[in-house]
């Protein structure tokens, strides 16, 4: 193949992979699929993608052609030879770093994220808020390696059982509280049953962080799909959520422990609604709100089935 030809087969070759790009993104649009990778806040982001892709798409095409080729060589006329240089099997592994996401893209069905990812990133109850810092906070972490390193490391192991648990009202303070959550929190109250919505999912969560004595006792229902941690009793589990700012990549975990002697009943990734008494109880030295059950439902995966900040 001579330099004119390898030129034209390698721009048809990144044309055609540009142009499946576009179409595999304009795919999950069409099938409303890219809420399962995406925020709704970056859709802008993900229409401006496509155009780009068909653009530069057809560009390269026609970079491909004679007409295109000559064009270009005339434009460019720097003397140098831009042929693409290298063995055959480095450019085809070049080229399959995008050709094979690409193909997976379109193979591999599109889900929500479920119990197994959650297990792996692991869970935030509530809010997240609940904080923590070792005990020994005098000495600078670096110091600490370097007296002694073994010992370091094992306590990084064990954190869990060598931390000091923080309340997060000692961070909160009442002058600074945003008033959305003290009007959220007088409507709530005065609710005979709090709802929690995809809208209002984490607001709730950080009220029943900064303010569990004063839910409970109060009716509460709630969606999400059950999640067990490995050291659960058996009547327990926790009904979660994947909060999503960006993408999947930034996804968060966030769940609520219902105590129930049915849980048996309910296998992870059953998506359920529940209803209960809000009460409290302790977790790995924490805090936490927990629903006594009442009343439970098998229910089908929202159609949206991740949750996102309101950034109020």
């Amino acid at each position: 193949m001579n330099n004119k030809g390898d030129l034209g087969f390698h721009a048809y070759i990144r044309g055609i992979i540009l142009f499946g790009f576009a179409l595999l993104i304009l795919g999950f649009i069409i099938t409303d699929n890219m809420k399962y990778y995406i925020a709704p806040k970056m859709m802008p982001f993900i229409y401006f993608s496509i155009i780009v892709f068909f653009l530069l798409g057809i560009l390269q095409i026609f970079r491909s052609t004679k007409k295109g080729q000559a064009e270009e060589e005339i434009d460019c006329d720097c003397g140098l030879d831009h042929q693409v240089k290298g063995p055959g099997w480095i450019k085809l592994l070049i080229y399959s770093i995008f050709i094979v996401p690409l193909l997976m893209g379109f193979m591999i069905p599109d889900q929500a994220l479920n119990s197994q990812v959650a297990a792996n990133r692991g869970i935030i109850y509530g809010s997240g808020m609940n904080l923590a810092k070792p005990v020994d906070s005098s000495t600078p972490r670096a110091d600490q390696f370097l007296n002694d390193p073994e010992g370091y490391l094992a306590s990084l192991e064990s954190i869990d059982e060598d931390i000091e648990h923080f309340q997060i009202e000692d961070y909160y303070d009442e002058e600074w509280f945003s008033e959305y959550y003290k009007e959220l929190m007088t409507e709530l109250l005065n609710e005979p049953v709090i709802q929690v919505t995809d809208q209002n999912y984490l607001d709730i969560m950080t009220l029943l962080d900064l303010h569990l004595e004063s839910f409970i006792g109060k009716e509460l229902e709630i969606t999400g799909f059950v999640f067990r941690e490995q050291d659960f009793e058996e009547n327990r589990l926790v009904v979660a959520r994947f909060s999503m700012t960006c993408c999947t990549a930034d996804a968060g975990v966030y769940g609520t422990l219902v105590e129930t002697e049915d849980a048996h009943l309910y296998e992870n990734d059953m998506w359920i609604r529940v209803r209960g008494t809000i009460n409290k109880t302790e977790y790995h030295g924490y805090q936490l709100p927990i629903i006594q059950l009442r009343e439970v439902t098998v229910v089908a995966e929202p159609e949206s089935p991740y949750v996102y900040p309101s950034f109020r």
